[in-house]
């Protein structure tokens, strides 16, 4: 889609600090981070939300997820993964990603 900030990322158009890639998948940091280390992976190919994702697609990103995960050493401490779907979970890309956050003590989930 030419209006999707991810996909230009994707594409390479939109340069990112990527952190874990493979022909399907790509995880980069997040330009507002909400931990010490926020990561965002994306599918390469353009599926709107997780209430539409395909096993394949989702079983790739859950895949990348756990070596972006590994890679950036917060497997022994500890991350928490989120995947937003639909306006009132305050989704803002309509692009499938799922954040990876961790790197410190992260407490309680806070909705707000």
């Amino acid at each position: 889609m030419s209006d999707c900030i991810f996909c230009s990322i994707a594409a390479g158009s939109t340069p990112v600090d990527v952190v874990q890639e493979n022909d399907d998948t790509i995880f980069f940091r997040d330009i507002s981070p909400k931990a010490k280390v926020h990561v965002q992976g994306i599918p390469k190919k353009h599926v709107t939300s997780f209430a539409v994702a395909d096993k394949q697609t989702m079983s790739r990103l859950l895949t990348g997820a756990q070596a972006a995960a590994e890679k950036l050493g917060l497997v022994e401490s500890g991350f928490r993964l989120i995947i937003n779907t639909g306006s009132d979970s305050g989704w803002e890309v309509h692009h499938l990603h799922v954040h990876i956050l961790g790197g410190e003590p992260l407490g309680p989930l806070r909705c707000q």
